[in-house]
């Protein structure tokens, strides 16, 4: 990934990140200066971790303590093909994601987005989230398959610690675009705090779907 697409996702990210709420639903974060949140300023992440932390005693992340955003990569990119979603630990203890977000492009989708099997950096290890640091998955909306359709919307469900199970509700991505155009190719990544690492999988997987073949989803046809 180039400095100049960095730089410009920093920028998107910055005006973009919203507060998760309980209901579900996003609030748009203000794009003229640093967002307050419970008090705190949300200012630039520098530090990254992952692992397993104290996971028997970490609750798994949910809607009520995440910010949430997606852009575009490369942030220049007429087509939104490529995506990193964003979330942050808005909260003040710790908390674990799990495995992979279950994501569905458009309102209308009846199956969440297959996983690519091989971008899990640490197989079986949660990444564990401190109070403001991030975490991303990629996405590819399109892999030139067939059923291309319009999507309005992105959803984006959290595990939990069990297989199969979901943590909190469903929550509304804002839209890097007014319109994605989505088939049967769309594929996410495990999540990760190296943003670097999802996308080298999505680009990869773009250019030679064989090298990563997606995982089995009959798990989580539903949330």
């Amino acid at each position: 990934m180039n400095m100049k697409s960095l730089a410009g996702r920093r920028v998107a990210v910055a005006a973009g990140l919203v507060l998760a709420l309980g209901c579900g639903v996003s609030a748009h974060a203000s794009a003229t200066g640093p967002r307050t949140i419970s008090g705190k300023t949300d200012e630039a992440v520098t530090h990254r971790s992952g692992g397993s932390g104290d996971k028997g005693t970490i609750a798994a992340c949910s809607q009520d303590v995440l910010g949430v955003s997606s852009v575009k990569e490369p942030a220049d990119s007429k087509e939104a093909r490529h995506l990193l979603l964003i979330v942050q630990n808005a909260g003040d203890k710790k908390c674990n994601l799990y495995r992979y977000p279950l994501v569905r492009l458009g309102a209308d989708a009846r199956t969440t987005v297959p996983v690519i099997k091989g971008s899990d950096p640490t197989p079986g290890v949660p990444v564990t989230l401190a109070p403001g640091e991030e975490a991303y998955a990629a996405l590819l909306v399109s892999g030139g398959a067939r059923d291309e359709y319009e999507a309005k919307s992105i959803t984006l469900s959290l595990q939990g610690r069990k297989l199969g199970s979901n943590a909190g509700k469903p929550i509304d991505v804002p839209m890097p675009a007014p319109t994605l155009y989505a088939d049967d190719g769309r594929l996410v990544t495990y999540w990760t705090t190296a943003s670097g690492f999802a996308l080298h999988h999505v680009e990869v997987t773009d250019l030679d779907p064989d090298r990563f073949p997606p995982a089995d989803q009959n798990a989580h046809m539903a949330y």
